[in-house]
């Protein structure tokens, strides 16, 4: 992006992009209560919740390690940086208000693999990130019929801001922030299967 590319893209258009992406997910996760293709067909329970959260967790514990990463690599700096700088807290928020539902329930954090080839240029940490992103709100989407009533409660807000994220994101390359009216769910293992494949989870 050159830097009168930058300009043009004032903070009020930002704003307006991420909230343009958080209306598009949050009515993307009332759907999926009614039509998700979660993996679980059983009746919502206390053992299905802290199974789904545990995923949550799970790809949380990802995206936190990640922007932890990008936070401190010598090859993103400006807004992008300003970006991971932003996400990574919010992400570790994201954590701890789930191994705060959790309780003695949460699993314990794994080893974060080395991303460190999605940070040797902007181009590709953008992409890496929104792929990323994408991912989670998809799996959120895709569990959330799959919750109690209290714990989707819980967990709906964090998909707002994690659509925020990408929209931003989605923002900075110039590129639609919303580029569905709502987004589609997940099941887990394709989720799981991808962030792998991606370098994301050991």
């Amino acid at each position: 992006m050159t830097r009168a590319e930058h300009h043009e893209w004032t903070r009020a258009g930002m704003l307006r992009a991420a909230a343009a992406g958080g209306a598009a997910a949050t009515s993307a996760l009332v759907i999926g209560v009614r039509d998700g293709d979660g993996a679980s067909q059983a009746a919502p329970s206390r053992e299905q919740d802290n199974a789904i959260l545990n995923l949550f967790l799970r790809l949380e514990y990802a995206q936190e390690g990640f922007y932890r990463q990008a936070s401190n690599s010598k090859n993103l700096d400006g807004d992008l940086r300003t970006f991971a700088r932003t996400v990574g807290p919010q992400e570790a928020e994201h954590a701890a208000l789930l191994r705060h539902r959790l309780g003695s329930d949460a699993a314990p954090r794994s080893d974060q693999p080395d991303v460190g080839n999605w940070l040797t240029s902007p181009r590709l940490f953008r992409q890496a990130a929104i792929d990323l992103e994408e991912a989670v709100i998809a799996a959120y989407i895709g569990e959330a019929a799959n919750l109690t009533r209290g714990a989707l409660a819980d967990v709906a807000p964090l998909v707002s801001v994690e659509a925020r994220q990408v929209a931003w994101l989605r923002g900075l390359g110039r590129t639609t922030p919303a580029p569905r009216a709502a987004d589609p769910a997940r099941r887990p293992q394709a989720v799981l299967a991808q962030l792998r494949k991606l370098g994301f989870l050991a």
